[in-house]
């Protein structure tokens, strides 16, 4: 990837007379957890999703609107001017972090009050606000904490989050909702992170405000449509965005849907199938993020283009393999043929994410990211969940209780189309790189 324009990373460049840094490790510690949260209270509902239908007797249509557009489309929005205040360099990014954190747990446990769907569907809404102020300004963090070449591992480290926090959410809610219902579990899944917000707010420190990001004479900032522009010159990053919205499309329609699924089609309770699938696609998806993160930063190291073929690679094996998972007659069947699938599925966060922060100079990072988050969330979570479940009502009446399991059919199959992207965007990397180090050290020689 790109070298860094002025001065990359904290190591190495702690000022004179500082005292008081966030280490690096404490820093990710952190943003992990603070991000298996982010999970946890935004994958709950996918779990709790047959209980609340039955309460406040839902169609599908509207499961896929209450778990998916909901909450992407203020989620998605709002990223991208978020990032941009991100992006300042007199932004606090740590309290930022902080802030929403405390807002999105909030509101978690306000769904817990909801007496009908509009009522939820606000609260989601609110979930989404709050969530909206955490990634962009997380990988602005790393991307200024960690050298370049960890950067795809330390990412990825963070994107362990998602499997983490889905997994914890798909156990802890099916556990809360067999033994005390679906409420409760919104109102005890939501208050941690209340205590986290705290401990963020007084515990990190910011490398801008903490003087350890040091330049000669920083390249003036830049503005939200010259932002916008940098980044959508990027022919690579328009590639990577199509595919992960894609990956984030089937990912997060699965995700909700195969729940239901083993609900439906092999009589699993709630708590059996938060227990089971929870724990199997979570510590798979697990191992398939930090992979992907160790594969890209091992193999990058001599072609910055196979940064993403670990991920294009894998999705082109899992399609088949998830097509037989979704026809097994068995739910044990069916949840063994599951993991090695998830584990190439899950293999793209780290090298996509860190792959756009070398195709931006850095007062662009947080706006890429959070339009690459735009993309995965309003293409993926907004509509993959709602358009899973319109199709499940389009197959009721030829399928019956199966209308899930064909949707799922053709899930499989076009998990090829995110593949396709991922490798074409690898073919422009080292180039789009090497033009992004000679603007960025253009910008310097002009500021000097």
């Amino acid at each position: 990837m790109a070298s860094e324009p002025v001065a990359g990373s904290v190591a190495g460049t702690i000022a004179a007379g500082q005292t008081r840094v966030t280490s690096e490790r404490l820093l990710l510690g952190t943003l992990l957890t603070v991000y298996i949260l982010n999970f946890l209270d935004r994958q709950i509902v996918t779990i709790l999703a047959e209980p609340i239908k039955r309460d406040l007797g839902l169609s599908d249509t509207q499961l896929g609107l209450m778990t998916g557009l909901a909450f992407a489309l203020f989620y998605a929005i709002l990223g991208i001017p978020i990032a941009r205040y991100a992006d300042r360099p007199q932004a606090n990014r740590v309290g930022l972090i902080s802030v929403s954190l405390l807002l999105w747990s909030g509101m978690t446990a306000v769904c817990g009050l909801a007496q009908n769907f509009a009522q939820l569907l606000l609260a989601r809404v609110g979930v989404g606000v709050g969530e909206a102020g955490c990634t962009p300004a997380a990988h602005s963090l790393i991307a200024d904490a960690v050298p370049p070449e960890r950067r795809a591992g330390a990412i990825a480290f963070y994107g362990m989050g998602i499997p983490i926090g889905s997994l914890l959410g798909m156990v802890i809610g099916g556990l809360l909702a067999d033994s005390v219902g679906w409420r409760s579990a919104f109102l005890v899944v939501g208050l941690p992170g209340v205590l986290l917000a705290a401990f963020v707010w007084f515990a990190l420190r910011d490398p801008r405000r903490a003087g350890l990001i040091t330049t000669t004479k920083a390249p003036p900032a830049l503005s939200a449509g010259a932002a916008l522009r940098e980044v959508f010159s990027s022919r690579a990053f328009v590639l990577l965005a199509i595919a992960s919205g894609l990956v984030a499309f089937l990912g997060y329609g699965k995700t909700a849907w195969s729940a239901i699924f083993f609900i439906r089609s092999f009589g699993l309770t709630p708590g059996e199938t938060g227990l089971t699938l929870g724990i199997v696609a979570g510590l798979s998806s697990l191992l398939g993020t930090w992979a992907g993160g160790w594969v890209s930063d091992r193999f990058a190291r001599t072609d910055k283009r196979h940064m993403l073929t670990a991920p294009a690679i894998g999705m082109v094996i899992a399609a088949p393999i998830l097509f037989v998972a979704y026809n097994a007659t068995s739910w044990q069947m069916a949840l063994a043929l599951l993991v090695v699938p998830t584990i190439f599925n899950s293999m793209y966060y780290g090298p996509a994410y860190a792959a756009v922060q070398g195709l931006v100079r850095k007062e662009a990072r947080a706006v890429a990211t959070a339009t690459l988050v735009f993309a995965q969330n309003l293409i993926g979570l907004g509509l993959g969940p709602l358009f899973f479940g319109m199709m499940s009502d389009a197959f009721q009446p030829l399928a019956g209780a199966e209308s899930v399991r064909w949707v799922l059919w053709g899930a499989a199959w076009l998990g090829l189309l995110p593949a396709f992207f991922f490798w074409r965007a690898s073919l422009r990397l080292t180039a789009e790189g090497a033009a992004v180090t000679a603007r960025a050290d253009a910008a310097a020689r002009a500021g000097g």
